[in-house]
């Protein structure tokens, strides 16, 4: 039996249990999303998009799923207490699939909700059934995969011209004492002139196999203005695979930034339209690889309307057997004229044995835009390296440094000092083999 007919099989006998507890709004667009998953099945080698990044064979795994929604025992923040030092936060957490309040979350502003995605939908059925699932309606197989087995995650929602001062930060956390599959979903909407930054941490706390699927759908309103962090520390064992469909109208502003720490394999897939005049967006991210870990990036900008910007960066550091994949696409449609765009992907390959794979990609109809695009694959430079030697820093010290610089371009993007800084001191403790040994966490004992 295959992978997908095993997951076929899932769905049609456990259906109503799946849909049980669950929001409308939620299990309306199932059956669409599960007969285009049945008809497509998991993405092969043979695609084009997934050539070097073989998902199939990380569903070959006989996962648990949580479909009669048992609550985890412990609290999640008893387990997790990491924080940024100087950074307030807004907080919540998903425990494998479900949402888990923090007690010490301060107050919102009016009108705002940030909570459970289906006990919000329940009470908001219609303020919410524009947007669900629309930007992911027509994602690849993964995306339906998610929408069809999908039955918790996080809703924010920010009414009309209302700023949020604090970060809130989303922490997703896979603990488990068997293997595992949680599927979570986010739904983050800023209605017209409204202003917000989120922090959203993933970490693994099992030595068990375990695989999340994330789907977070974007809409960022006009004059709205979006910052987005996301970092991943999770384990050999972790499969990730996460999709971002953003929508942004006339003059509004998103910034996006991917750190990749520690991982097992991980696809993350940023969809961004420019739907209106003046828009801006900015996408970054950093990967750091050893051992055989596999980090698989991939873009795609779609700029639909004119005088619109997109700047993306992104770059790997890659050790020992380890993978890095990055295709970015940058599509300038015939309405799109006065696009500036630029994307840039910049990698080092630390031994001959790690491999990484680029494909830039710009594909324009209109006529008056400014577009680059280009990628590089490089070593560390050996006559900086023996110049910092020849002053007395150690070679291994020196390498560190190099790495260090390397990868601050990406850091220096987060516009929140805080993160900035804290990022900063894990990517040197991640050069150093010392990320697994913060102090005072229990996932790290």
């Amino acid at each position: 039996m295959s992978n997908e007919q095993e997951y076929i099989n899932l769905f049609c006998e456990h259906r109503e249990l799946i849909e049980k507890p669950c929001a409308t709004l939620l299990n309306m667009a199932r059956g669409k999303a599960f007969e285009r998953f049945k008809a497509a099945g998991f993405p092969g080698i043979k695609e084009e998009n997934w050539l070097h990044t073989n998902v199939a064979a990380q569903f070959a795994t006989d996962y648990g799923m949580n479909l009669g929604r048992v609550q985890s025992e412990a609290a999640a923040r008893d387990i997790f207490t990491c924080d940024v030092p100087n950074l307030g936060t807004h907080k919540a957490y998903i425990v494998n699939d479900s949402f888990q309040a923090a007690a010490n979350s301060s107050s919102l502003p009016a009108g705002v909700l940030f909570g459970s995605l289906n006990t919000l939908a329940k009470e908001n059925s219609a303020l919410l059934e524009p947007y669900y699932n629309k930007l992911a309606a027509d994602g690849d197989a993964i995306a339906q995969f998610n929408t069809a087995f999908i039955q918790d995650g996080i809703l924010l929602y920010i009414p009309r011209n209302t700023e949020i001062s604090e970060t809130i930060q989303i922490v997703s956390l896979l603990q488990t004492n068997v293997e595992m599959m949680s599927n979570r979903r986010m739904l983050i909407i800023l209605e017209e002139g409204a202003k917000a930054s989120l922090l959203m941490c993933d970490h693994s706390s099992t030595a068990h196999k375990s695989l999340s699927t994330q789907v977070t759908e974007v809409y960022v309103g006009a004059g709205a203005s979006l910052d987005i962090y996301e970092m991943e520390e999770t384990s050999e064992s972790n499969c990730r695979l996460a999709h971002l469909f953003v929508k942004q109208e006339a003059d509004s502003h998103f910034n996006h930034c991917n750190v990749t720490l520690t991982n097992g394999f991980t696809r993350n897939y940023v969809n961004v339209m420019l739907a209106g005049k003046g828009g801006n967006t900015n996408i970054t991210g950093l990967a750091i690889g050893d051992r055989k870990q596999h980090t698989d990036n991939r873009t795609l900008v779609t700029h639909r309307a004119g005088h619109c910007t997109s700047n993306e960066l992104y770059k790997y550091i890659l050790d020992e057997e380890s993978v890095g994949v990055f295709a970015g696409k940058m599509l300038i449609e015939p309405d799109a004229q006065q696009t500036v765009s630029q994307q840039t992907n910049r990698n080092l390959c630390l031994t001959s044995c790690a491999h990484m794979y680029a494909q830039p990609q710009l594909e324009i109809y209109a006529d008056d835009v400014k577009c680059s695009h280009g990628s590089t694959v490089g070593q560390l430079d050996e006559s900086a390296l023996f110049y910092m030697q020849q002053r007395g820093i150690p070679k291994e010290e020196a390498r560190h440094l190099l790495m260090y610089a390397f990868a601050g371009e990406v850091i220096e993007n987060i516009k929140i000092e805080a993160l900035r800084d804290r990022l900063h001191m894990l990517v040197e403790k991640r050069f150093r083999g010392e990320l697994n040994r913060c102090k005072g966490c229990s996932l790290c004992k």
